[in-house]
């Protein structure tokens, strides 16, 4: 059973009146199905199919095709490590191995106790910071396979409640690129993007 709440209802209710046609509401509904029961469940997906006036098939569908939206449990710190061509070149696959190490949970899974999820990904859009990753979508750059060590080290003891780009940045990443001006406090409460209306957003770090 979904972890859907009344709460989650009005927001879902909120996101949906944001669209001329509801079936547009489904790609944000996934994340706050995700953000809900830890990742997409079958009676998740109901609820948006449900809610966006479309079949669960055709949820399905989309949740299936886009690899962001995770079915099943995924670990409360979602580790992505870019593997398109700059990242590759500099050797993301390094640091990709360093998160492994540090986790010791492989690519692509969550390791048992919950805490991990590591993957890779396609582009992130940090193509002058590479190797760049993302700990639930907030962006660090300039990693390299220490910095990464670190940076798992730091969450597995720390074990902040929310995180933030601008923060893991400051303290593990090394080369930006480009100046991300001013400072963001939005801090990413799950392991999805940080957005106010999913309800994933806290503030400061």
């Amino acid at each position: 059973m979904t972890a859907w709440t009344a709460e989650m209802d009005a927001r879902a209710a909120g996101i949906v009146a944001r669209y001329p046609d509801p079936r547009s509401a489904v790609m944000p509904l996934l994340y706050m199905a995700m953000l809900a029961d830890g990742g997409l469940t079958d009676d998740g997906m109901r609820k948006v199919a449900e809610r966006a006036g479309v079949s669960p098939a055709q949820v399905r569908a989309v949740a299936s095709f886009y690899t962001m939206y995770k079915e099943g449990e995924v670990g409360r710190y979602v580790i992505s490590v870019c593997q398109s061509i700059s990242c590759h070149l500099l050797d993301s696959s390094a640091v990709a191995a360093a998160a492994v190490e540090a986790t010791g949970v492989p690519i692509g899974e969550t390791g048992p106790d919950g805490s991990f999820t590591v993957e890779t990904v396609e582009c992130i859009g940090a193509c002058g910071g590479a190797p760049a990753i993302q700990v639930n979508y907030e962006m660090v750059e300039g990693l390299d396979p220490d910095r990464m060590r670190s940076l798992c080290e730091w969450l597995g003891s720390e074990q902040p409640e929310a995180v933030n780009g601008d923060e893991l940045q400051e303290r593990f990443g090394g080369r930006r690129s480009f100046d991300w001006g001013p400072s963001d406090p939005t801090t990413a409460v799950g392991p999805v993007p940080a957005f106010g209306p999913y309800g994933s957003a806290g503030e400061g770090p």
